[in-house]
């Protein structure tokens, strides 16, 4: 069920994240890009989740690394139409999903690449890096810092478990020589379950 501060979220938007939601309730389930016991929290779990963050992005190029479903980085492109988004999934199946919903979402602002991580290649190096449900830091970290510049930021969507991930991953951390390492709680303001988000600065 769509919550009513939605609207404050995607704006002028919100007709797309409607329409994202709709076609994720119809096919998610049968295409294994969410489970059956999320439908009733497709909104607030999935897309609330996501959109929570798009106040954080610059008006640069975002790369999403293992995009899945669309999360966060379609929900992200629908709030953002001034931010260039590429999303970066492995998987062909999910891939042909992603290219048919920007194509019927009719979003100009996004590119989907298929590649892992670790091989995708850009020139120039991407503002900012998102990712969500991929894996723990300590080895998501190393497959996504080296596609952002130099002053890019790294924004990970993460679980109650953020903390023990942080201390976990300060090898990584020390590693991709990452600063003002920062964990924020997002959403509180609309009594919604908490977005928690990794953010670091590359240097």
């Amino acid at each position: 069920m769509e919550p009513p501060f939605a609207g404050r979220l995607f704006g002028a938007r919100i007709d797309h994240a409607r329409r994202f939601a709709s076609d994720l309730a119809e096919r998610g389930v049968e295409l294994g890009l969410i489970g059956p016991l999320e439908l009733p929290r497709l909104w607030t779990r999935h897309l609330i989740n996501s959109a929570l963050v798009a106040p954080l992005l610059r008006a640069g190029r975002v790369g999403d690394v293992g995009s899945g479903a669309g999360l966060p980085g379609l929900v992200l492109a629908i709030a953002r139409p001034d931010v260039s988004f590429v999303l970066i999934e492995p998987m062909e199946r999910r891939t042909e999903w992603l290219s048919a919903e920007v194509a019927r979402l009719g979003l100009d602002n996004v590119e989907v690449l298929r590649s892992r991580a670790e091989e995708a290649r850009f020139s120039p190096l991407l503002d900012q890096v998102t990712a969500r449900a991929v894996s723990a830091l300590s080895k998501l970290i190393p497959i996504s810092a080296g596609l952002v510049r130099s002053g890019g930021e790294l924004l990970f969507l993460k679980g109650a478990n953020v903390d023990r991930e942080v201390d976990a991953a300060a090898k990584a951390i020390r590693a991709a020589k990452l600063t003002d390492v920062d964990v924020l709680t997002l959403g509180t303001e609309f009594g919604t379950e908490p977005t928690r988000l990794f953010r670091a600065t590359v240097d």
